[in-house]
């Protein structure tokens, strides 16, 4: 009779079998940490006025403030890249915890709602609190993110059948466009339009030290809860029933989760503005090079989307200097075919 026992419990307990790769995820941080180190001196370099890599390289460990060009490096383009490092890593954790705690495809902070909310409430701290700390609008912006993603999950759970991934990215591409709307609205009664054209078009440009220090402790907590999760989120990836099965408290990871997606994203927001796209890609690609195991999958997301931020960022520069084209459109030429590309495979796989 044990042994019958035995048997049934074997049969009860969900067999998980995860492909994943921790090789190429190796492979993938170390080259792409290199690369990235690369791309950063080269996005320093490049600008109005080229300055060579050995005077970027002596500016960082020899900075001598006597010196133009050390100046322009550490006041004006060493944060703009810096910033963009940070938001590609955050977008891109953010879109893979989405993508795995909901089973959503399509998820992105941007398809789903969390960064026309955010923007929509630097929108109003510009029309009604001018001059507020940057402190602050960081606060109001996971405020606008976790307003987003509210009224998105509301809107696309209504009605009758299963919340279907399609009818969440209609959900927010609604809610964005309705909020994006406001948005503008409120910019020109308050005519604060000059204030909020930075965030529409997306961009690193005018990054500063004090907005990296203020960022950076919400960023890494967020990354390390990231990481900490990711096990969890794993559970989450292969189904409900396999997650509790295994032992895992569902709620709790999904209410924690949502906590670092909304810091991650809210804190981009603030500081690059509304960029789309970084966190639908990049999770997909990561996912394709080292499997579904998310333990691999959130350190890659984090470095692939830096790199995609700084070498997107540095084409922006590129296109038509000396002017810059927004970065948001830059990355917007990629994600939008790749968009394209997961609606149509998503719809014939429920088809």
């Amino acid at each position: 009779m044990s042994a019958t026992m035995h048997a049934t419990n074997e049969k009860a307990k969900p067999a998980v079998k995860l492909r994943s790769r921790p090789l190429a995820a190796t492979i993938i941080m170390v080259g792409g940490l290199m690369l990235l180190g690369l791309g950063i001196g080269i996005s320093v370099s490049f600008g109005a006025a080229d300055i060579k890599l050995a005077v970027v390289w002596n500016s960082i460990f020899h900075f001598d403030s006597s010196i133009t060009a050390h100046q322009v490096i550490h006041e004006i383009r060493l944060p703009r890249v810096l910033g963009g490092a940070m938001v590609g890593a955050c977008f891109a954790v953010a879109g893979a915890m989405m993508q795995g705690m909901t089973r959503n495809p399509l998820a992105d902070s941007g398809l789903l709602g969390l960064n026309a909310g955010a923007g929509f409430m630097l929108a109003l701290c510009f029309a009604l609190f001018p001059g507020l700390p940057f402190m602050y609008l960081i606060m109001y912006s996971f405020i606008g993110a976790a307003l987003g993603a509210g009224l998105v999950y509301g809107i696309g759970s209504l009605g009758k059948g299963k919340t279907s991934p399609v009818r969440l990215v209609l959900a927010g591409a609604a809610l964005s466009a309705l909020l994006t709307a406001l948005s503008e609205g409120i910019a020109l009664y308050f005519r604060v339009g000059q204030d909020l054209a930075f965030w529409y078009a997306g961009g690193v440009a005018g990054t500063k030290w004090y907005q990296l220090d203020m960022m950076f402790p919400w960023i890494a907590v967020a990354l390390l809860g990231a990481i900490v999760l990711s096990r969890s989120i794993t559970m989450l990836s292969l189904g409900e029933d396999i997650a509790i099965g295994l032992g895992q408290r569902t709620g709790l990871v999904r209410l924690a989760g949502t906590v670092i997606v909304i810091i991650l994203a809210g804190a981009a927001v603030s500081v690059v503005g509304a960029v789309s796209f970084v966190g639908l890609m990049i999770p997909h690609a990561a996912r394709y090079l080292v499997g579904v195991d998310y333990r691999y999958i959130i350190p890659c997301s984090a470095v692939l989307g830096s790199l995609l931020v700084v070498f997107a960022d540095l084409a922006a520069r590129m296109v038509n200097p000396p002017y810059e084209t927004p970065l948001g459109a830059i990355i917007a030429l990629i994600g939008v075919p790749f968009f394209l590309y997961l609606a149509r495979k998503e719809r014939r796989e429920l088809s």
